[in-house]
């Protein structure tokens, strides 16, 4: 009854203060318990959400033995290494790529940086002939380019696209079907971001990790990379990445959260699953691109998953 009146209280506080919110879900393990919807369900693009499945495919290639944390970017792809390349480039591991310590220390891209063209720019080319400005493992610096090209290594290493090979491992076995997602100039869809889900479809991953690495008591993942993915790994006050109370540490592609033991899927302009170990639920919110997200996330925060951790 607590839960069903703090969720009650927030969807009246959300309506009276006018939040952009699309929908609002929390489930346990095995379903979804509460839900409210302010506009029509649908699939829309959940943004850097991806990277937390993609963190999953890494997880699942490690632990068939087809990948570890320390295999290197240039040792996979070694025709796009440049002459004369910078030492550093050379030491860029997969542990890198998913931490966002690459060293390239810029967002490369996101946004505009992500050109639209048919056959170009070939990412990996693109990414190779970036300066890097630290080195790999030294600092964090948030860059969708770090994770499509972990993407790209865990493609290079099964033999299968990334949609193909989370279809045979996550996507089928969840029951989500064969999820829309943008591709690269080359087809390769881009582990970054842009799939597209509805918000209840979204937050099975974080009932995935929430149960441990199962679903519906059928081990998706394992256990160790339930624990490693969703542990700090680096600390995210830095001069490159915007402070807030959410601001807390970085996994492997997971967002620390400000509660005990909770971590996050994080897509731009709100698309988020938010695991609470200790109350064994998932909260997930889906809100529109128009939004002024800054205010939905102290809403959040402070009438809703702040309530939840201190009285249910």
């Amino acid at each position: 009854m607590a839960l069903e009146k703090i969720f009650k209280d927030f969807i009246h506080f959300a309506q009276c203060n006018e939040l952009k919110i699309e929908g609002i879900a929390i489930a346990d393990t095995d379903k979804v318990i509460l839900e409210h919807r302010f506009m029509p369900d649908q699939e829309r693009n959940i943004y850097s959400h991806t990277k937390s499945y993609m963190s999953m495919a890494a997880g699942i290639a490690i632990e068939e033995g087809k990948l570890s944390l320390s295999d290197k970017l240039a040792d996979l792809f070694p025709q796009y290494v440049p002459e004369n390349a910078d030492p550093r480039l050379l030491e860029i591991t997969l542990e890198n790529l998913l931490t966002m310590t690459s060293g390239f220390h810029r967002a490369y891209l996101m946004g505009a940086d992500r050109r639209a063209g048919i056959g170009f720019p070939d990412y990996m080319e693109y990414m190779m002939t970036r300066p890097i400005l630290r080195n790999p493992g030294e600092e964090f610096c948030y860059s969708t380019a770090d994770s499509i090209l972990a993407g790209r290594m865990i493609e290079q290493a099964t033999g299968q696209r990334l949609g193909e090979y989370l279809y045979r491992h996550v996507f089928s076995r969840l029951d989500q079907g064969w999820p829309q997602w943008e591709n690269d100039p080359q087809g390769h869809p881009i582990g970054g971001g842009s799939i597209f889900m509805r918000l209840t479809e979204m937050m099975k991953l974080g009932q995935v990790f929430l149960a441990d690495g199962k679903w519906k008591h059928e081990r998706i993942i394992s256990s160790e990379w339930v624990k490693a993915a969703t542990t700090k790994h680096v600390e995210t006050n830095t001069e490159s990445q915007e402070q807030n109370e959410w601001t807390c540490g970085y996994g492997y592609q997971f967002w620390m959260s400000p509660y005990p033991g909770a971590y996050r899927a994080d897509g731009a302009y709100g698309q988020i699953s938010t695991v609470l170990p200790e109350s064994g639920l998932v909260v997930a919110v889906q809100c529109p691109e128009w939004g002024d997200f800054n205010k939905v996330r102290k809403g959040l925060h402070e009438e809703l998953l702040n309530r939840i951790v201190e009285e249910v």
